[in-house]
């Protein structure tokens, strides 16, 4: 639980989730796992498509370090303590009246999925940090992504660790951030040109 404020009344849910990096290095078990991807599931998609898949390695497989390889070296630096290394990606086409053509909201309904396996994580007692910082097209390699399918991005998925165990200059950042006030983020009728 946070002291986040809201400027109108949301669900405890939105402001109690963050994105820490501190993890504790203890296992995930696959129960666990595959309630947060249950929770994915059930994310609203365009057409009911569910473009997304999740490509997942647990920090006691064999496909651990390859996925933790590709991180940026800052992102290594704790995400090597998570549980479960995920990466979301989408297919960036969809099958329309027999025929493959482009997906406008292929990353929108993945953004849907991930935000909704971030949720379920968090009402867990589970952790979760997304990051961009990720070598692309390394990570297209390693998980063998198939042609049409962006990678979105890395997520860290884990148990809460202590703060004290990061490196001192992530430690100032381990708290959750605050976000812009509701009335920079909306915009009633046209955008000013």
């Amino acid at each position: 639980m946070t002291d986040r404020k809201t400027d109108y009344p949301a669900l405890p849910l939105f402001t109690d989730r963050w994105s820490p990096r501190a993890f504790d290095p203890r296992p995930v078990d696959d129960a666990t796992l595959f309630t947060l991807f249950e929770a994915a599931r059930w994310a609203p998609s365009s057409m009911n498509l569910q473009p997304w898949r999740f490509v997942y390695a647990k920090r006691e497989d064999a496909h651990w370090e390859a996925f933790l390889s590709v991180l940026m070296e800052t992102n290594r630096l704790w995400a090597q303590n998570a549980s479960a290394l995920l990466y979301v990606i989408s297919d960036s086409e969809m099958e329309y009246k027999g025929e493959r053509r482009p997906s406008h909201s292929h990353s929108f309904d993945a953004g849907a999925a991930w935000m909704s396996l971030a949720l379920q994580a968090s009402s867990m007692g589970l952790i979760t940090h997304g990051m961009a910082g990720v070598d692309f097209d390394a990570a297209r390699s390693i998980i063998n992504a198939p042609e049409g399918f962006r990678i979105e991005a890395a997520i860290a998925v884990g148990y809460p660790g202590a703060k004290a165990d990061l490196p001192e200059a992530l430690q100032a950042r381990e708290f959750p951030s605050d976000r812009r006030p509701v009335s920079d983020i909306i915009v009633h009728g046209p955008m000013a040109g």
